[in-house]
């Protein structure tokens, strides 16, 4: 096989094949992985609202959208209705997302009828690993910062250097911020 010389149109055209080859490799491998990526996507989300909501078997029957301004900004919320497996109502798994320190904050709340937490999972963070990521054991019962049983709608609601009743992530006042702000957003979507 006689060599290529190596000249710019012929450089061109085999970094262009190169290119399209390797394009549509990644595009059939991502046509094969994008169905059990949101089987797994489903599989956790469903997870999440079991713990979240105390740990019982449950069922989702029905789920919205919901746009809500605070404070002068427009959030987004995806609000689960949840029941047993027999029908009666638990309450609701609410997936709230506000800002923390390293970015987006995003936090599924179970909520009882009166609007008591009663369990959490953090689905997305990017708070710095070893303190901000933390808060997916800080505020659980037991946690130095347990949040579960309370109503986000009473006062204290708040890391105690704000004047609440909250214990904050030790150097990590930030997160805990963001956190308390996303479950107390949540609760008001009553």
């Amino acid at each position: 096989m006689k060599k290529l010389k190596s000249t710019l149109p012929n450089m061109v055209a085999v970094l262009t094949c190169v290119a399209l080859i390797t394009g549509g490799v990644l595009a059939w491998v991502h046509h094969i992985t994008e169905g059990p990526k949101l089987a797994e996507q489903q599989r956790s989300l469903a997870a999440d609202i079991s713990k979240v909501m105390g740990g019982k078997e449950v069922k989702e029957t029905k789920v919205e959208t919901v746009s809500k301004t605070f404070e002068g900004k427009e959030y987004e919320f995806v609000v689960h209705h949840v029941a047993t497996t027999d029908g009666t109502p638990l309450g609701k798994a609410v997936e709230s997302t506000t800002m923390g320190f390293g970015g987006d904050l995003t936090v599924l709340v179970g909520l009882d009828g009166n609007g008591c937490v009663l369990g959490y999972a953090i689905r997305k963070t990017s708070e710095t690993p070893g303190l901000g990521i933390k808060a997916s054991d800080w505020f659980q019962k037991g946690g130095k910062g347990n949040i579960i049983g309370k109503n986000p709608k009473d006062a204290g609601f708040k890391v105690t250097k704000d004047g609440g009743d909250v214990d904050a992530i030790t150097a990590s006042t930030i997160t805990s911020r963001a956190f308390l702000k996303a479950v107390e957003q949540a609760s008001k979507l009553n």
